[in-house]
């Protein structure tokens, strides 16, 4: 039976370390964090009381450094109650705390900590060490950077110390509470950059926790709720809604130990809630289907009557249609398949919120048909991030549901989502002209973003404004909806649109592995790999698969050419952001050499 909910109000609390401070107050004994210690091999519980020690340690450390409240603290780790140790601590010495994301480029590195005056930086170990390393010379106005790992280099370099040697001995004192008003500059985090450098956008105390307790005003969150963390903290959709807003409700979080052990950490840790991004459930989805094709007709058949019975159910749930006779085999349908993928979430999901790109609503209706309730969300980090997210109550995945509460959307010029309210920005760090650009002067946030809002409410994406392809014939096409529709088929694993001011389009692939194995196999094919992505009867065998899944966008928005790889675009080499995203100009002239061929003679 579940807790009633503990929500703490942002008018209580008036800052980010006054929010951590009132939940330890109200609840000290209660579990706050789960980890997972690599010494002892055991998932270890921190209690509220517990972490409030841990931050006062850490401020008693911050205190050694001189620094003034105002004053930038970069943090560069994976999701840890450490990175908790460090945001808290800072907040509640009024400093101002700049997440990295751990496995950006050295360039990013540099440019986020110059551009911010960082003064502190945490690291986990070797690796962040070295990438500091080769741009170091650059950064004089850093004067420390604290490890979690121990590192040789610590004795020669005075700039670099052990969380060990940094920490003061004992433990901590009363927590600190230094800052100032809800207003004052809480955190500055810097955008991914598809395009061009990134932009620190500034948030105060009163923008996170104005759209964390706007969350929890739309879905209930309850006290025994236990939360998995693995989207980075330095992205701000799980910081606020995977850190914060559990501070806020008096909920559970448990650190997963990384992408690669997720599925066992669901299976052990049991979350009743979770934040994600579509390519998670992209992936899930992906296993479900490799696991199918080895199965009999019959366990696929299964399969699509628990999907479409499932989702029947959902549609009568929220009251747009009737009730169906085939609900009544969903007891059955649920035993022999649904359970089983949810128990691979660990059997007791109750909601997740997915955001920071559209879910292919497809994708969408078979996870709900499931019973495993997605709950689709939107915004951008220059709002805290949440603009608008379905609810339980009205769960419409097509869409990427309705306003939160307090906050205004309206389309603009060129149908774009203009949102206004308490969450949006202070604005772009050391770069008003951005600002202006962003911000008009009535105060509405230009997403970029094309939408249609319908009589209810429901917010639904129909394009980026700038992500437009225009072709030679003045056609213009969103790739993104089309890219969304090619990658429901299991053999792509990444794929980008392209063909602006080209006479058509064409598709970058990376495909899946595994699938593409069986696809040769299947069609008996031997070559030289590389000559075998570039065959052009491969070409249109692939690109049929392609036609089906964009039989329904017009005549002229037809793929009719693709240049296939096995190699991923990753963060490392450049190509996506780390949220993800696709960087469009990089992966093009990665790939000049294939546009070039794509498009000779023409």
């Amino acid at each position: 039976m579940q807790h009633l909910p503990d929500t703490i109000s942002p008018r209580q609390v008036g800052t980010l370390a006054g929010l951590f401070r009132e939940r330890v107050q109200r609840s000290p004994d209660a579990v706050a964090y789960r980890h997972f210690d690599s010494g002892s091999q055991q998932w270890q519980e921190t209690t509220w009381q517990a972490m409030a020690t841990t931050v006062a340690q850490w401020q008693q450390a911050f205190q050694t450094e001189q620094l003034q409240a105002g004053d930038r603290v970069a943090v560069m780790l994976g999701n840890c109650p450490e990175w908790v140790a460090f945001d808290q601590a800072a907040l509640g010495l009024g400093l101002v705390a700049v997440p990295l994301f751990v496995n950006d480029c050295p360039e990013n590195l540099s440019y986020v900590l110059e551009d911010s005056g960082a003064k502190l930086l945490l690291i986990q170990g070797e690796r962040q060490w070295q990438q500091f390393v080769q741009v170091a010379d650059r950064l004089q106005g850093l004067q420390r950077v604290v490890t979690l790992d121990t590192i040789e280099d610590r004795i020669a370099n005075p700039r670099l110390q052990w969380i060990e040697e940094w920490l003061p001995t004992g433990k901590g004192d009363e927590l600190i509470a230094r800052e100032s008003s809800p207003d004052q500059l809480a955190t500055i985090v810097y955008t991914s950059g598809t395009s061009g450098r990134p932009k620190g956008v500034m948030l105060s105390h009163s923008n996170i926790l104005s759209d964390a307790h706007a969350g929890l005003q739309y879905i209930d969150i309850f006290t025994d709720d236990l939360f998995l963390s693995f989207l980075p903290l330095s992205h701000t959709l799980e910081r606020t809604i995977g850190y914060y807003l559990p501070i806020m409700a008096g909920a559970t979080v448990a650190f997963a130990r990384s992408i690669q052990q997720l599925n066992a950490d669901f299976k052990t840790v049991q979350p009743t809630i979770f934040v994600s991004v579509p390519r998670i459930f992209e992936r899930v989805h992906l296993r479900i289907e490799e696991q199918l094709q080895s199965k009999s007709p019959l366990v696929r058949k299964l399969f699509d009557w628990a999907v479409a019975i499932g989702w029947r159910r959902h549609e009568h749930r929220q009251g747009r249609a009737s009730w169906h006779p085939g609900s009544l085999l969903w007891p059955l349908l649920d035993r022999l398949v649904a359970r089983k993928i949810r128990d691979n979430l660990g059997g007791r999901v109750r909601l997740t919120v997915c955001g920071g790109a559209p879910l292919a609503p497809a994708i969408a209706r078979i996870f709900i048909g499931l019973d495993v309730r997605v709950l689709q969300g939107y915004g951008l980090t220059e709002s805290s991030p949440v603009i608008s997210v379905n609810s339980l109550q009205d769960n419409l995945p097509a869409s990427i549901g309705k306003a939160l509460p307090g906050i205004e959307v309206r389309l603009g010029e060129k149908d774009e989502l203009l949102a206004k309210g308490p969450n949006i920005m202070l604005g772009y760090w050391n770069n008003a002209k951005a600002t202006a650009n962003t911000i008009d002067a009535e105060g509405w946030l230009h997403t970029g973003d094309k939408a249609h809002i319908d009589e209810q409410g429901h917010i639904f994406l129909t394009g980026r404004l700038k992500e437009i392809l225009v072709l030679a014939n003045g056609e213009k096409i969103p790739p993104a909806e089309m890219e969304m529709a090619i990658i429901a088929d299991s053999l792509f694993e990444q794929v980008m649109v392209i063909g602006e001011q080209r006479p058509f389009l064409s598709v970058l692939a990376v495909l899946n592995k595994e699938q593409w194995e069986l696809l040769t196999q299947e069609r008996k094919w031997h070559p030289v790999q590389d000559e075998l992505l570039r065959d052009r009867s491969v070409e249109s065998v692939v690109l049929r698969r392609i036609t089906m899944q964009t039989a329904a966008f017009p005549g002229y928005a037809q793929i009719r050419r693709i240049a296939l790889t096995l190699t991923p675009w990753t963060i490392e080499n450049g190509l996506i952001t780390p949220t993800l995203k696709l960087r469009r100009n990089h992966i093009l002239k990665h790939h000049a050499a294939d546009v070039k061929r794509l498009y000779v003679g023409h």
